[in-house]
Order: C-alpha cells, then sequence, then structure tokens
C-alpha cells in the first residue's frame, strides 16, 4: 500500500503564500488525489483535489487562490496556497482517495502576525 507523506507547512503572515508537498512511496500519477484540511473544532474539508484526464476541483473558499499540481516525478503532488487568511490555520493531509483511502500524517499550516 504507498505511503503518503506530507511536508511544507509553517507559519506563515496572512496574505502569504506557502507551497505544500505530498511525496509518496510510488507512483501516485493515476491516482485521485486530495488534500484536506482539518482546524481545531471544525469539521475536515477537502480543499482541492486532482481528477481523472488532468482535471482538478477546489472548494468554493479557496478557488483561485489554491493550485493542486503533480510534479515531473510521478510520486508528487502539491499545493500552492496563495493570499493566505488566518482562518486557514489547520493540519493539511494529502489523501489517495482511489480505492482505498490513504492518509498521509498531516502538516501544521498556521496562518497569523
Amino acid at each position: 500500500q504507498v505511503q503518503l507523506v506530507e511536508s511544507g507547512g509553517g507559519l506563515v503572515q496572512p496574505g502569504g503564500p506557502l507551497r505544500l508537498s505530498c511525496s509518496a512511496s510510488g507512483d501516485i500519477s493515476h491516482y485521485v488525489i486530495g488534500w484536506y484540511r482539518q482546524a481545531p473544532g471544525k469539521q475536515g474539508e477537502l480543499v482541492a483535489s486532482t481528477g481523472t484526464s488532468g482535471s482538478t476541483t477546489y472548494a468554493d473558499s479557496v478557488q483561485g487562490r489554491f493550485t493542486i499540481s503533480g510534479g515531473d516525478a510521478k510520486n508528487m503532488v502539491y499545493l500552492q496556497m496563495n493570499m493566505l487568511k488566518p482562518e486557514e490555520t489547520a493540519v493539511y493531509y494529502c489523501s489517495k482517495r482511489t480505492g482505498i483511502q490513504v492518509w498521509g500524517q498531516g502538516t501544521q499550516v498556521t496562518v497569523s502576525s
């Protein structure tokens, strides 16, 4: 079973950018991969997902600011986040959504001045 590891989280000022990386133990280029976030006391949210045939989908709240993409390496997926807001402070997870769902351990993103 593929394993996923997120990285790139940290402290960022409101309005700033951050790029998260999801590294897999194998080729995930043919899977649907999603980025989720979980804030304390709030329900988990799917913020971005790849789809079939290169499509992507985004939560309304991040549309136009976040971009999910794969890299040249077939075991990587990224989440570019721009114009971050304090309320987007959360643990961000990548997940293989195709077949048996697999989760990474998450990376903390804190948006604060």
